[in-house]
């Protein structure tokens, strides 16, 4: 039976899928919520031996390198155009930032703005950011601070305290309604990524209609306004949803064609729905033929986000078969699987056959082969690689260097990857975030730490989430809690409110050196931000605190019985002190044994 996709409401799907999914849960059959978003004639509910799971197994295929595969940008490109082209099937990078990979950035794909004045940005962000004011306060708060709204500063204030939805939704909410201002699509597209990242779906769809806007008034809806809800939905896992947002393009007038296609595609590999995405393609062939790019999407998500390359075999053997033919995308791809495999002899075997078959490498397959050469220590070959490269018209990149950065970082060999970053500088090439983030990892001391902090700085360079997170991670290990307040402290000061990872790291790190009552301070907080749980810290919290709890009886009821009793002996003293002092230590959880798990110390 034919599988066409059909262009649906999306409101339609929604509780039915939920109802399903139940349904199937109390039947112990498996529901596949593709199948039933997409119309298909096969079955949606289906035991564990249905068509798809035992065809998927019979399907046959590869993996990617450190740069987008479909989008190649000179160094320096600003962030916006590199954005605008991965909204339309670009392949996840391994260099991103987790921000950028979770589509924040991607919200600013406009031409670029002018600065906001720095003052009137602080001092918003100040006032939303004060901690015992509540939001009707805080709207008086701005509502008095006399500073009116531009495009620039709503964005910029948006960016800032993106990681605390309500106060970013309060400002938004006033800023729209402040005379002499409207917002526009930049601004939309950042509030809809903050509310769909804190998984406020019901209030990013009310924004997106708001966005359609009354009557002959034109929509400001673009396939990016979906691309953003598309994306958030697979990062959360929500197969049946994203799909909906997919069909959605035909309610807000917009024509959903294979760009927009590969983009959900994009979007399910990016956030590991690999299997999902596979299907889809499949699926939908009548409607969006299957091709090269398509197929390297797939590729991608299997090697380069999974790293399963036996399913990136299979898929490799399945484009042939199916007569589409492997790119220099697709030899990229595999290159860079078998590089993170550390197989280097199956890396350089590819690119021979390559070469074979008439595919001039690009920079993306030096790149890989650059890095399996630099992972197996073969950094002179690697260096006469680049200059192969140069030879042949490619200039090396910034990737190219951090190929042999994190491989010699990670072996200590520091002398080395030094020598690699100034030969970097003399070619006038930037370093980025992750270069630096691979020399800290492997410092030492916090006065070095500091210093190449201070470097990053000056080479404007800023330290971002992963930096912090890892700073913080290592002072807690180091027992150096003042340096890791004094980091989360600079990560609020430079624009980035705490995100979900940064307050775990940091719980972990107080509770691991025996700061319970602060770890507990912070994780409260950070539940009142309303981010998730994490089951292992929570556990950890409640066991300390049910412990407490049960200490503060134990020794209340002690001590009660003690003064009651009118005829102590000596003996009896004795005992009694014996036995208090036996008890005590659970006033005082911190001195009990504990074990060692993950590089940090659990309390037993």
């Amino acid at each position: 039976m034919k599988c066409i996709m059909r262009l649906r409401r999306f409101e339609a799907a929604d509780m039915s899928v939920v109802l399903l999914r139940a349904f199937a849960c109390s039947a112990g059959v498996h529901f596949d919520p593709i199948r039933y978003a997409l119309g298909s004639s096969s079955p949606a509910l289906a035991s564990s031996s249905s068509p798809f799971r035992s065809d998927s197994a019979s399907w046959e295929t590869p993996c990617s390198v450190f740069s987008r595969l479909y989008s190649s940008f000179p160094t320096g490109q600003p962030v916006e155009t590199e954005v605008a082209a991965s909204s339309s099937g670009s392949f996840y990078d391994p260099d991103q930032s987790e921000e950028e990979a979770e589509g924040y950035e991607d919200v600013i794909n406009s031409a670029p703005l002018e600065a906001a004045p720095e003052m009137d940005v602080r001092t918003v962000v100040d006032v939303l950011r004060e901690p015992t004011r509540g939001m009707p306060e805080k709207k008086a708060a701005l509502e008095q601070c006399g500073i009116a709204p531009t495009s620039a500063l709503v964005v910029e204030v948006l960016s800032r305290v993106r990681n605390d939805w309500e106060a970013a939704f309060t400002f938004f909410l006033w800023a729209g309604k402040q005379p002499l201002y409207s917002h526009g699509v930049r601004e939309y597209h950042s509030m809809i990524s903050i509310l769909a990242k804190m998984r406020k779906f019901d209030t990013a769809w009310a924004l997106i209609n708001e966005m359609r806007g009354p009557g002959d008034r034109p929509s400001m809806v673009t396939p990016h306004t979906l691309q953003i809800m598309i994306r958030r939905y697979c990062a959360v896992h929500d197969v049946g949803r994203a799909v909906n947002a997919f069909y959605s393009h035909k309610k807000y007038g917009l024509e959903a064609g294979m760009d927009e296609f590969q983009g959900l595609l994009s979007a399910l590999c990016r956030y590991k729905n690999v299997e999902d995405a596979e299907h889809l393609i499949f699926c939908n062939r009548n409607v969006f033929p299957l091709n090269t790019k398509s197929f390297n999407i797939i590729l991608n998500g299997w090697c380069n986000v999974v790293v399963r390359p036996w399913d990136g075999e299979r898929i490799w053997k399945l484009m042939s078969k199916r007569g589409v033919s492997h790119d220099v995308v697709s030899y990229a791809s595999m290159a860079s699987c078998y590089s993170k495999m550390n197989s280097l002899n199956t890396v350089l075997k590819l690119f021979n056959r390559m070469k074979e078959n008439g595919i001039s490498p690009d920079r993306k397959v030096y790149n890989a082969v650059i890095h399996a050469l630099a992972k197996g220590k073969h950094i002179k070959e690697a260096m006469n690689l680049i200059k192969t490269m140069e030879a042949n018209g490619i200039v090396p990149n910034i990737v190219t260097y951090n190929s042999l950065v994190k491989p010699l970082c990670k072996a200590r060999r520091l002398d080395e990857a030094r020598e690699v970053f100034d030969d970097m500088l003399q070619r006038g090439l930037q370093p980025t975030v992750c270069t630096f983030n691979a020399f800290l990892r492997i410092l030492k001391t916090s006065q070095e730490i500091f210093e190449l902090l201070e470097k990053m700085r000056n080479m404007r360079c800023p330290p971002n989430y992963d930096t912090y997170i890892m700073l913080i991670r290592k002072f807690c290990r180091w027992r150096q809690l003042d340096d890791a307040f004094g980091l989360w402290r600079e990560m609020s000061e430079n624009g980035l409110s705490p995100d979900r990872s940064s307050y775990i790291v940091l719980i972990h790190g107080l509770f691991f050196n025996g700061k319970l009552e602060e770890a507990n301070k912070f994780y409260e907080e950070m539940k009142s931000k309303q981010f998730l749980p994490e089951p292992k810290t929570d556990k950890m919290l409640q066991a300390w605190i049910s412990g407490k709890a049960a200490a503060a009886a134990t020794t209340t009821a002690e001590w009660d019985a003690m003064e009651n009793q009118s005829d102590f002996t000596p003996s009896n003293k004795n005992v009694s002190r014996e036995f208090s002092q036996e008890k005590y230590f659970l006033r005082k959880p911190e001195t009990r044994r504990v074990v060692r798990e993950q590089g940090y110390s659990f309390w037993k």
